[in-house]
């Protein structure tokens, strides 16, 4: 009998944590080290489009992630402007297997699905843990862990997000580039007529409602911040209400709200588009390693659960080897591509908005949103059939 194929997944967040169960599903042999010496997420929200609650289905946790999070059935974005005026309603498309168009979950939640999925599947799990040294010469890597341990696997797959350590090795020193935005995140007791998505749409600023859970939901909001400004948590709420001074509407009681106890986090917008090939010998790129995208298509994460759902299969139908791994990256690319720069774009377009141009923009968005995301979703299944 011969072995099975060993893999080392380094970083459990959501690429890695996919692409484990997925390649343990497929009988290869998982080991998974996480930097974090726990269990410990980002407490804010996200939103998963159908494309991605698909490849959660194909990971087997879909069902677990409906049960934690909040679906919006009928896949509706309510558009504001910042005052709650109606610019919009815009229907987001059921995903082909006929899960929800749009779910919310609080990402602790959906890290615990992962998590337990993982367990389940008895997946070596080794925290406080980082890799040290990797040698990806021949057909198997060499790699030295932080706790001391040097083994061989068939293959590492670099999950370790957007900072990756092991993307030098393969593209070489590419850093993360700041795109000019932050977003602030907070979490708030969901009314119960809250039911929809809603944007609203200010000058040069977003801010987003979704429901989390049947007692949660979150705000997500963008703006233009200072490269490299950076605010001590003592100051967030105060700074997130102030940067959202303006809204009104259904989002003016959760700024209200926001205080020394709210949960709430600020990051800076950075993106990462590593070149082809996003692999050296037995080491592999996904996720943000290799294409961390900005939040304005909300594709991020279905971006990296897609990643380990195709590796795993082309992995247990072809094999690990070098014309495998280049395969996966050249059927990748152009997906996590056109995500990349379609967000890009919507990013930067709201960025040079004037109170004139927002009225032309609210006009065009009657007129052609969705004709728009009809258009992006349509693109993401060509892309998929290709």
């Amino acid at each position: 009998m011969t072995r099975p194929e060993r893999i080392l997944v380094v970083g459990a967040g959501i690429a890695g944590c996919s692409a484990a169960i997925a390649l343990a599903s497929r009988g290869f042999g998982v080991t998974l080290v996480e930097k974090q010496a726990e269990w410990r997420f980002q407490s804010s929200g996200i939103f998963i489009y159908g494309n991605g609650l698909e490849a959660l289905r194909a990971v087997g946790v879909l069902p677990r992630i409906l049960e934690a999070g909040f679906a919006i059935e009928d896949g509706r974005n309510v558009y504001l402007d910042h005052l709650g005026a109606p610019i919009v309603d815009v229907f987001y498309p059921r995903s082909q297997g006929g899960a929800a168009p749009i779910v919310g979950i609080k990402r602790s939640e959906m890290h615990r699905v992962l998590a337990d999925r993982l367990s389940a599947l008895g997946v070596e799990i080794r925290l406080a843990t980082t890799v040290e040294r990797v040698d990806t010469e021949g057909e198997r890597a060499r790699v030295l862990l932080s706790d001391g341990t040097a083994q061989a696997f068939d293959l590492v797959v670099g999950a370790d997000g957007i900072r990756s350590q092991l993307r030098e090795h393969v593209a070489g020193p590419l850093a993360p580039r700041y795109t000019g935005f932050g977003v602030w995140r907070s979490v708030h007791e969901r009314p119960r007529a809250l039911v929809a998505k809603i944007m609203m749409m200010g000058i040069g600023k977003r801010l987003g409602i979704m429901p989390i859970a049947d007692d949660r939901l979150y705000l997500f909001g963008t703006v233009a911040e200072p490269a490299g400004r950076w605010y001590p948590k003592e100051e967030w709420p105060a700074r997130m209400r102030e940067r959202f001074a303006e809204f009104g509407g259904p989002a003016r009681p959760f700024l209200d709200q926001l205080g020394a106890d709210s949960e709430l986090l600020y990051t800076a917008v950075e993106e990462v588009q590593a070149p082809l090939p996003w692999h050296a010998g037995r080491l592999l790129l996904i996720g943000d390693a290799a294409h961390a995208s900005t939040p304005f298509m909300g594709q991020g994460g279905a971006m990296a659960v897609e990643d380990a759902v195709v590796l795993a299969r082309m992995l247990a139908e072809h094999g690990i080897s070098d014309a495998t791994l280049g395969a996966f990256g050249e059927r990748r690319y152009p997906m996590c591509r056109f995500v990349q720069d379609a967000s890009r774009r919507v990013g930067e377009a709201g960025a040079v908005e004037d109170a004139a141009g927002c009225a032309l923009r609210n006009a065009a968005m009657r007129e052609g949103a969705q004709r728009q995301v009809d258009a992006f979703y349509g693109q993401l299944d060509a892309l998929r059939a290709a």
